[in-house]
């Protein structure tokens, strides 16, 4: 490998490490806004970043691209789904955030990629090998204990599973850049934001405007904090394989665990020990059998950035 490739290489993995990191502890900044309510940081986080990418988008020269994207009546169809998907996995998230249940938001990226392998299967036509199954097979019987011996079906993990990975298929059709694509996202979601943040004001009920500075303040970066590591994502995928990215998308639930159990303080019992040591066993085996797959065959497992 040349001097250049390496180095490019090592940019890339900045970038990758830097993206995850920064989604791993984005807990940590919603938190700030947990005195409002999960409805209307959604709101101020689709509009700021509505307004944040159609500004990025002028700057880079590429916003008359995103917008021509109106025109394509079929790229529509599939934006209008996927940003309705992508809005109900950032309501869940931050919703898990302000109600003290970052461990279930944890859980369920864990659990994404295994639901990418299922929604592969059913959709895609692809056939999952033995080591395959059994790493399903190991995170549906985590999810089965922690619910026979809680009587609780943890609907913000396997919301945020589901709908993330609904979300990565249907972009991965689409072939629609991610900036671009997230700027179209955001636009068709922008009206009902906009309605929501004036909803919440004349009824009494808003936070911004009405609890500080710092808080305002806040509720504008939820736009940065949405772009940037989307960005950076962005370089981190033109510059590694997208095998190397796919290991690194494990960092953001880790610090999101870690964050739940020593930050946040969150129960964290025997049965959510069980739980997570049987989704770990089936991400280990899944992990191995991708780099397996890899160097045998040359695939490269994909991943999709919307957090």
């Amino acid at each position: 490998m040349s001097q250049s490739s390496t180095d490019e290489h090592r940019v890339g993995a900045a970038y990758a490490l830097a993206a995850f990191l920064f989604w791993g502890f984005a807990a940590l900044f919603f938190k700030l806004l947990a005195t409002a309510s999960a409805f209307e940081i959604l709101a101020h986080r689709v509009w700021w970043s509505c307004v944040l990418l159609a500004l990025l988008l002028r700057g880079m020269g590429k916003l008359r691209v995103a917008l021509a994207l109106f025109r394509d009546r079929q790229a529509m169809v599939t934006l209008l789904a996927t940003a309705l998907l992508v809005g109900s996995n950032w309501l869940v998230f931050i919703y898990s955030i302000v109600a003290n249940r970052v461990l279930e938001s944890s859980l369920g990226y864990f659990i994404n990629p295994l639901v990418n392998v299922l929604l592969g299967m059913m959709f895609l036509g692809e056939r999952l090998n033995p080591r395959q199954w059994f790493a399903v097979a190991a995170a549906t019987a985590g999810v089965a204990y922690v619910t026979w011996q809680t009587g609780n079906l943890s609907w913000i993990s396997l919301t945020l599973a589901g709908t993330f990975g609904l979300y990565g298929l249907l972009r991965k059709q689409t072939k629609v850049p991610a900036v671009e694509g997230l700027f179209v996202e955001t636009v068709l979601l922008g009206p009902i934001a906009l309605g929501a943040i004036f909803w919440f004001e004349l009824n009494g009920q808003a936070a911004f405007l009405h609890q500080g500075r710092l808080i305002d303040l806040t509720f504008v970066l939820t736009g940065l904090v949405t772009t940037l590591p989307l960005l950076w994502f962005t370089a981190a995928a033109r510059r590694l394989n997208l095998s190397t990215v796919g290991f690194f998308q494990y960092i953001a639930p880790s610090c999101m665990f870690l964050l739940g159990v020593f930050v946040f303080h969150e129960p964290f019992s025997r049965v959510q020990l069980v739980t997570f040591s049987l989704i770990w066993l089936g991400l280990v085996v899944f992990s191995l059998d991708s780099l397996y797959r890899m160097k045998k065959a040359g695939l490269k497992p994909a991943v999709t950035a919307a957090k």
